[in-house]
């Protein structure tokens, strides 16, 4: 089914809360086999909610509607939709009853307020503050979410994605979807490789979707019999990881530190770092895996050159003659931080992450690696664009390949 979600405060308008709700509604609706059409951002202005819910009524199967339903002045999803669909606003004896309970409605007896919905709603999950409600107008499902991010959450799982799942205006009831992670490409490049299978027509889609360094393709293959949708997926799945085989770095929910942790795992080997530029987010992305004490065995964040040779035992003839950064010297920092650690693989990561400090040699956003093993001894220099943040997460994604790579024997 094609939905579109509408978000609801001047909290968000005015960007001083992220809209962590509408991200979260349209991964989960994407991985029930669902496409999400539109996105919309709307202050608490009513006639601007109805304009908007009315627009999206028209185009897509469902809508979802987070924000608006609480108990102040400014929460006026509820009398905004009757409004807008021309459906009076009800008192729910039940949801009064159940707020009544409330250890906080002696004190906030404005919270009545969310007892009286549009006509003909349907209360989601009663149970006072966290209730939400389904309305069907013009033969499609239009849900209405809490805008605070936990009760959204699990209003979403527990009641929208079964609803949609038992809906039966959806053509094709059977979906196959694979997330392929690429690394080392950009967009323009993946979708130039895919270009010529994207024919699929409406029982194929592939989408793209960069994500920080790297960038996530996106595969559902829907089907009218189980048979058609396995045949079809399969074929599609094979010819995106045929394009795309010097690239793609793990599926679905796997992340570069986890896939590189597994191999590390696997092998019965282990891993030091020793990170410059980078400031230990290398380090980080490892530890961010749960089981990663088995293989990582520390890193050291050598910032200052002082530090590189008193901890790394980077020679001073090296820093004053190649330079910080230079191979030579990752390559150093790489073999004191194998030592140092005890780890069976040392990497190293030393750069220019900006915006200051780059050279004509030397431009924002060099970034050099060193890669030192038992079988192994390599440098490695490439250049990453963007702003600070964006050049040292890219540095560390690079350095987990890097080493995700070795392990292959690629």
């Amino acid at each position: 089914m094609n939905g579109e979600i509408l978000a609801i405060g001047n909290e968000l308008t005015s960007g001083r809360i992220i809209n962590s709700t509408s991200y979260f509604a349209a991964s989960h609706l994407f991985a029930a086999g669902h496409k999400v059409a539109a996105m919309a951002t709307v202050g608490d202005d009513p006639k601007h909610i109805g304009e908007a819910l009315l627009k999206a009524i028209r185009r897509a199967d469902f809508v979802v509607v987070t924000g608006g339903l609480g108990s102040t002045t400014d929460d006026i999803t509820s009398e905004a939709v009757s409004d807008a669909l021309d459906l009076p606003q009800t008192l729910y004896p039940d949801v009064l009853n159940l707020i009544k309970e409330c250890a906080t409605f002696q004190e906030m007896p404005a919270m009545e307020k969310m007892a009286w919905l549009p006509s003909g709603a349907e209360v989601l999950k009663p149970g006072g503050k966290i209730s939400g409600f389904m309305l069907v107008y013009a033969q499609k499902p239009i849900f209405f979410l809490p805008g605070v991010p936990k009760q959204m959450r699990e209003l979403m799982l527990d009641r929208v994605i079964p609803r949609l799942a038992t809906w039966q205006e959806n053509s094709f009831s059977l979906v196959h979807q694979k997330l392929f992670k690429v690394f080392g490409l950009e967009e323009a490049v993946i979708n130039d490789r895919l270009a010529h299978i994207e024919e699929g027509g409406d029982h194929v889609l592939i989408g793209y979707y960069p994500m920080g360094a790297e960038v996530h393709v996106s595969l559902t293959v829907r089907g009218e019999s189980a048979g058609q949708a396995d045949s079809l997926f399969k074929e599609m799945a094979a010819k995106i990881s045929s394009a795309l085989s010097d690239v793609i770095y793990g599926y679905n929910n796997e992340t570069m530190s986890s896939v590189t942790g597994a191999l590390l795992a696997q092998k019965g080997l282990s891993l030091g770092c020793a990170e410059s530029c980078t400031g230990g987010l290398m380090s980080h992305m490892v530890t961010g895996v749960a089981g990663s004490s088995q293989y990582f065995r520390g890193g050291v964040v050598a910032y200052a050159n002082g530090v590189k040779e008193q901890i790394l035992g980077v020679s001073n003839q090296t820093l004053t003659g190649s330079g910080t950064v230079s191979e030579k010297t990752a390559l150093e920092m790489a073999q004191g931080v194998r030592g140092v650690t005890n780890a069976d693989i040392g990497l190293s990561i030393t750069g220019v992450a900006g915006p200051g400090g780059g050279t004509e040699e030397k431009p924002v956003g060099t970034v050099c690696f060193g890669l030192v093993s038992e079988t192994k001894r390599a440098g490695y220099t490439f250049h990453f664009s963007g702003t600070r943040a964006m050049i040292q997460g890219a540095a560390a994604t690079m350095g987990l390949d890097l080493v995700r790579r070795h392990l292959l024997g690629l």
